[in-house]
């Protein structure tokens, strides 16, 4: 967790801001802790989307939708605001370490390990397209590792089924080597539940980084690779499984 910055501000809400946690492209994520000493990642949007009436008119029905959203294995959203002049949206604070930094510091999981964790995370997406929503970036580093399982996190661009896309036509939405084929090729509003399936699989399959459904072609601003590339067969890979 980095110091809170000059301009960052000491409290939202009804959590007092101890530190970041993480920035985005859409929003700053806090460690808050309430007066009775619950603390929350509270994730505070932007001035320049703040002052977007469509966007803010799309983060509100997204944070209704996310409240709606119930499974163990996706953290919940504890509170919002939405009217006013810095919206947030705050969930459960997980303290554990991302799946992505988890095997950056320990190495390759097991299988076993793998299709434990894969078929909780399954359960968490299946909650979360039920609440009608998107999750748009299923990677390593949005799944938290507790004592009793993962925590799917960040629905910082996330967006409901029926929402118009707020980004410009074109633009990738997602992280590189986890992006299905309608999200490189930038087609935000045709990108379905079936878009977060194939980064699950994409985060879970992978026996080694090389392995990924197009990890050997280069990333690049268009990002083609999964919409021209022919996708590693798993019957190919070996070994342990790591994303």
């Amino acid at each position: 967790m980095d110091e809170l910055r000059p301009t960052d501000p000491a409290r939202i809400g009804a959590y007092r801001l101890l530190g970041r946690l993480g920035a985005g492209g859409m929003g700053v994520v806090y460690l808050g802790r309430t007066d009775e000493g619950t603390t929350a990642a509270v994730k505070v949007i932007l001035p320049e989307y703040a002052a977007d009436e469509e966007f803010r008119t799309r983060f509100r029905r997204e944070a209704d939708a996310a409240r709606q959203v119930r499974s163990p294995w996706a953290v919940a959203v504890t509170g919002a605001e939405t009217e006013g002049e810095r919206p947030w949206l705050a969930t459960a604070f997980v303290p554990g370490p991302s799946l992505a930094e988890a095997v950056a510091r320990c190495g390759p999981l097991p299988a076993r390990s793998v299709r434990v964790l894969g078929r909780l995370l399954s359960r968490a997406l299946t909650a979360v397209h039920t609440a009608g929503l998107v999750h748009r970036d299923v990677k390593p580093g949005n799944v938290l590792l507790t004592v009793d399982g993962p925590r799917l996190i960040d629905f910082g661009i996330a967006r409901t089924g029926e929402a118009t896309a707020l980004t410009a036509p074109g633009l990738v939405v997602g992280t590189p080597g986890f992006l299905s084929p309608e999200q490189a090729s930038g087609g935000a509003t045709a990108t379905g539940p079936a878009s977060d399936v194939f980064s699950s699989a994409a985060s879970w399959r992978t026996p080694r980084p090389a392995a990924r459904p197009s990890a050997a072609v280069p990333w690049t601003p268009c990002s083609t690779a999964p919409c021209t590339t022919s996708p590693t067969s798993p019957a190919s890979t070996t070994g342990n499984c790591a994303p």
